[in-house]
């Protein structure tokens, strides 16, 4: 997995849009990633979305996500689960 990856995994999920105290960063280290990525490096980065659009960074995790070979998730996410999974699994299948 490169380094890119890890280090926006490690920051946790993308914050919302009411908390703009580290957007930048967050957007700086995505920005940063090259695509396609891996499967492995798709299915690491699932945790990071976070509760909103965080001001159109989620979409582009999504597009980032999407370029893998293997549509991710994998199965269903239940109603509970983060929107922004059920919506890749929704373009997906």
């Amino acid at each position: 997995m490169r380094d890119e990856i890890k280090k926006l995994v490690a920051m946790g999920p993308l914050p919302s849009e009411d908390d703009t105290r580290s957007i930048e960063l967050f957007e700086e280290a995505l920005h940063s990633i090259k695509s396609p990525v891996t499967d492995e490096e798709a299915e690491a980065l699932l945790p990071v979305f976070g509760p909103d659009d965080c001001f159109g960074l989620s979409w582009t995790l999504l597009h980032l996500v999407e370029t893998s070979p293997t549509p991710f998730p994998q199965e269903q996410p239940g109603p509970e689960a983060n929107p922004w999974l059920q919506l890749l699994y929704a373009r997906a299948h």
